[in-house]
């Protein structure tokens, strides 16, 4: 391949990747009386409900329980407004290119060498990801047990906020046509169910290309009875354990970005709880990091243990994503995932284009492709004098903007079935533990990825899709250059080019639906209340045990309205119950 094709091909990847990474563009701050830097907190204070972690599940959580309860709401992130390296389009990838303390993206590297990352801002992943918003099927509701009713109002309550229909245009049009012709059939049209066939689902960036996150609930909440806290850094859970059976969650200590400790502690309540929604990397880490969890591996970091509960931390998994990328004759619109194919054999097809996604003139970053820090950037990081980085970034300025045409098909598997584990690495929160997804551990998982990458290989073939494929480019020459493309650690093989299988494995990347590490039934229970402690559940994707639909944040924004739905229904239920038996009791003494 020549060099100059190879360029053409490298920036175009680069600049799709990056928009696909997403950004937040919420350009205006709404006005959040009670939300407030943590340095700004008291030394010691009381709420009926602590819930750590503002992210795609804490927020909404945040804003149903206010209505009728004291909540404290910690992230350890900054807001989304204001930032303009978060809504700047312009600045778009800046974030990924941020390794500050305070960066909304804390970037880190599995142990499998699948480069990912976890959110570290208010609102959480919906302020990172690719935007596409999609329910989870009636057979997955089924088998966790929710109630569909009530999961049915807690989708709607989410969607008057952050809900869009995507425009379709040439790109996703042509997928849209091409998943049709080859048989991922019926036509779904636009819809957030998730259907078998194709269909065009919602998005959380409005009509004006603006960002609507999990942040953007907390306009329900109910001023009076929510604080938000951000940078503050909770380092550990405290249990009351004297006089107990069970151990108690009664309070946490928390940093604010000066190092300065605080306390918050639940009020004298037997209702009220602390509830950890700080994700499938912190949540199981702070479990561990108070006592609560593998008793070797919390011993061997010196921690005083609250309860053996041998499971926390484990059943990690990870839907692996693989693509092929598609250089374009024509331009094509910038797109994120809009149109999906739901297939029966395991795997769901999706799309992203883009043209000229960099920002232009001397500070062009080239987002993840960027010299200095890109994920998939083309200088190893042992290699990154400034010389080195000079001379990159120099050779990719000169790029004619045709260079940034193009787009990519991706597979990624349902589930999945394999499953990995993580570990602490030390006792400071801002740490990220170490994680092992063991992509294709199982055969199954393997399997799904051949069959979604047929199914892509078909739709580059179709007549819906020939005109954003040069004649010239086989499939066999764009895996050959997608193979070339540095998208993770891992080492490349010769039979890659020739066996899907092995494809599949040497390009493994992330699409950021990880998850485990505290599930349901070997964690918590069916409420979401850990096991063997009292007043403390864990709501956020660490608790499933397969990723929801085609994309979790809908599911995770839901489970935040609707299990605290079910905990304010409980509680006035009990209320009246306690009301009832008072008053037989009195009526029976008058009698």
């Amino acid at each position: 391949m020549g060099v100059g094709l190879w360029r053409f091909i490298l920036a175009a990847f680069a600049g799709v990747l990056v928009f696909f990474h997403g950004f937040c563009s919420s350009e205006k701050a709404p006005n959040y009386s009670f939300m407030h830097q943590a340095t700004s907190a008291p030394a010691i204070s009381y709420y009926d409900y602590i819930i750590v972690g503002g992210g795609t599940a804490g927020c909404p959580l945040a804003a149903t329980l206010s209505q009728n309860y004291s909540v404290l709401l910690l992230e350890r992130g900054g807001a989304p407004y204001g930032n303009p390296n978060i809504t700047n389009l312009g600045s778009f990838g800046a974030p990924f290119s941020d390794f500050s303390p305070t960066s909304p993206s804390q970037r880190f590297v599995s142990e499998d060498g699948v480069i990912n990352a976890r959110a570290r801002v208010l609102g959480g992943g919906s302020c990172l990801n690719a935007g596409f918003y999609t329910r989870a099927g009636p057979d997955y509701v089924e088998e966790v047990g929710w109630d569909s009713g009530m999961v049915k109002e807690s989708y709607e309550w989410v969607e008057k906020v952050v809900a869009f229909k995507p425009p379709m245009r040439q790109w996703q049009s042509a997928v849209r046509d091409g998943l049709l012709e080859v048989g991922v059939l019926p036509y779904n049209g636009f819809t957030y169910d998730h259907i078998y066939g194709t269909k065009i689902g919602g998005t959380i960036f409005d009509p004006d290309g603006h960002r609507h996150t999990a942040a953007d609930l907390l306009q329900y909440a109910n001023p009076t009875g929510l604080t938000v806290l951000l940078h503050a850094t909770v380092h550990k859970i405290t249990f009351r354990r004297r006089g107990k059976v069970r151990p108690v969650a009664h309070g946490v200590i928390f940093r604010d970005v000066l190092g300065k400790k605080h306390k918050a502690y639940l009020k004298r309540d037997s209702k009220n709880e602390i509830i950890v929604s700080s994700g499938a990397l912190g949540s199981p880490q702070l479990l561990m990091l108070s006592g609560v969890g593998p008793a070797q591996q919390i011993k061997a970091h010196n921690i005083s243990l609250v309860l053996d509960l041998p499971m926390v931390g484990q059943r990690m998994s990870d839907n692996p994503m693989n693509a092929i990328f598609i250089p374009s004759p024509l331009p094509v619109e910038v797109s994120l995932i809009q149109v999906v194919g739901i297939t029966h054999s395991g795997t769901y097809i999706e799309a992203a284009s883009g043209e000229n996604f960099a920002a232009s003139g001397p500070q062009r970053d080239f987002g993840m492709f960027s010299p200095k820090i890109g994920q998939l950037a083309t200088v190893p990081p042992k290699q990154r004098t400034p010389e080195a980085i000079a001379k990159a970034i120099d050779s990719m300025s000169k790029l004619d903007e045709t260079a940034f045409r193009g787009g990519f098909i991706l597979e990624k598997i349902m589930g999945p079935i394999s499953t990995g584990h993580l570990e602490l690495q030390s006792r400071n929160p801002n740490d990220n533990p170490s994680v092992t997804f063991n992509y294709f551990k199982e055969p199954e998982d393997l399997q799904r990825c051949v069959n979604g990458m047929q199914i892509i290989e078909k739709i580059i073939e179709s007549k819906a899709f020939s005109q954003f494929k040069y004649d010239y480019l086989s499939v066999p020459a764009l895996i050959n250059m997608t193979l070339n493309f540095p998208v993770n650690l891992v080492p490349r093989h010769d039979n890659a080019s020739t066996s899907l299988e092995q494809f599949c494995k040497d390009t493994v990347m992330t699409i950021w639906h990880y998850h485990g590490g505290c599930q349901v039934g070997s964690v918590v229970d069916h409420d979401y209340k850990v096991l063997g402690v009292d007043a403390l559940r864990v709501i956020d994707g660490s608790t499933f045990n397969a990723s929801p639909g085609t994309n979790p944040q809908a599911t995770v924004m839901m489970l935040g309205r609707y299990i605290h739905l079910n905990i304010t229904s409980y509680s006035i239920d009990i209320e009246i119950i306690l009301d009832h038996i008072s008053i037989c009791y009195y009526s029976r003494d008058d009698a």
